[in-house]
C-alpha cells in the first residue's frame, strides 16, 4: 500500500459538479493499493498516518483531531521506467482495491479520525492548499 500524505490548510474533492469530500486543516491522503495488500496492511498504514508527527509543532492529526481527506489513486503504482507510456500492472484491480480503500478509511474512523472521501473509480478534481509545503510518500 502506498500513500502520498500532504499537510493542508484545506482540501476538497469534487466528482462532477458535486463536492463529495472536504476538510480544513489536516491531511490529504492519496492512497494506492497493490496486489498483495491486506486489511492488516491497511490498518497499520492508517495508524501510522493518524499518528504521524507532521502537523505544526511536531503534532499528529490524532493530537489535533485534524481531518483527513482520502482519495483512491491507482496511478501511484504507475511505472514509467520504460518508454513514455506508464503501465499500471502493479495497481490492484478495482474489485481488490476498493474494499481495501474502504477498510483503510474505516480503520482511520475506528481510531477516532474524521475522514472525508473521494468516490472510488470516479473522475475527480482535487483542490488543496499545501501547508509548509509538507509532503511524504509512505510505503507499507
Amino acid at each position: 500500500m502506498r500513500a502520498v500524505v500532504q499537510r493542508v490548510t484545506q482540501a476538497r474533492v469534487d466528482a462532477g459538479v458535486e463536492t463529495v469530500g472536504e476538510i480544513g486543516t489536516g491531511l490529504m491522503v492519496l492512497l494506492g493499493v497493490t496486489h498483495d495488500d491486506t486489511a492488516e496492511v491497511a490498518e497499520r498504514l492508517a495508524a501510522k498516518i493518524w499518528t504521524l508527527r507532521i502537523m505544526r509543532d511536531e503534532k499528529s492529526a490524532a493530537d489535533l483531531g485534524a481531518g483527513l481527506l482520502v482519495v483512491s489513486q491507482f496511478t501511484l503504482y504507475g511505472d514509467a521506467r520504460k518508454g513514455r507510456r506508464p503501465t499500471w500492472t502493479a495497481a490492484a484491480p478495482g474489485p481488490v482495491a476498493e474494499p481495501l480503500y474502504e477498510h483503510f478509511c474505516s480503520a482511520l474512523r475506528d481510531l477516532g479520525a474524521y475522514v472525508a472521501q473521494g468516490v472510488f473509480g470516479a473522475d475527480m478534481a482535487i483542490s488543496l492548499t499545501n501547508d509548509g509545503p509538507t509532503t511524504l510518500v509512505l510505503d507499507l
